[in-house]
């Protein structure tokens, strides 16, 4: 007679089958696994592609101020004292395309990230504050974008403060809800980018200063607005 319990050449069949890679259990795993993994690179590669207008426009900008090509009359103002427009504007290149990767699955390189993110917003902010405050506005800049700029800017750094203390105080949580407002706040001339072509594609004509600074505060609204769903969600997601 046999000494296997009923069903135990069953469940090492199983055993055995799964073991090699075969069974259905197995065979799922690994895909569900690729499939988590390609859905960890969306995120980032999707605000990668945000920045990319924005990137590209400072790259050229800062090829000019660098002194590889003859400046544009739209950028004869940061000639005096370019020193805080490249700055800002590196480090915004970096905030933008490094902060990417903190919204993916994969998190080894988080914390030292970290330690570049958060200095880099804060040039990026503060460098924003005084471009705001002491420099020649542009054509079709008024008061009111002025106004929208300083708070933005103001708010992004506090953000970052906020969040620097939260993680020193090991509130992971808060960390990562007001590191989501500052990048939001932070990518606004992506979202910008398609707001200004969306009014364009629809009115076909130049802009005067209210509709101007209306246009570019909604791309701060949208980013600012997603950031705060990101956030409920998380917090829904762990209370659940």
């Amino acid at each position: 007679m046999s000494r296997d319990r009923p069903g135990g050449h069953d469940r090492r069949m199983t055993l055995e089958t799964n073991g090699t890679g075969t069974g259905p259990e197995s065979s799922a795993r690994p895909r569900r696994q690729s499939t988590g993994a390609r859905a960890g690179w969306l995120i980032p590669a999707g605000l990668i592609a945000l920045g990319f207008v924005p990137v590209l426009a400072g790259a050229l900008r800062l090829t000019e101020l660098t002194g590889g090509a003859d400046v544009m009359p739209a950028n004869a103002r940061f000639a005096a004292m370019p020193l805080p427009v490249v700055l800002h504007i590196a480090a915004a290149m970096l905030y933008s395309v490094l902060g990417a990767f903190q919204f993916g699955r994969r998190r080894r390189w988080h914390r030292p990230a970290g330690r570049i993110l958060i200095p880099a917003g804060l040039v990026v902010a503060l460098s924003g504050l005084w471009m705001t405050l002491f420099l020649d506005r542009p054509p079709g800049d008024g008061d009111l974008l002025a106004a929208f700029r300083l708070v933005v800017g103001t708010a992004m750094a506090v953000s970052l403060v906020l969040g620097l203390r939260s993680i020193l105080r090991r509130d992971i949580a808060r960390h990562r809800a007001w590191m989501t407002r500052a990048y939001a706040l932070g990518m606004g001339a992506g979202t910008q980018a398609f707001t200004q072509a969306a009014w364009l594609a629809v009115h076909d004509g130049a802009q005067d200063e209210v509709t101007r600074a209306l246009v570019l505060g909604a791309g701060w609204a949208i980013n600012l607005a997603v950031a705060e769903w990101v956030i409920r969600r998380r917090r829904a997601r762990v209370s659940a």
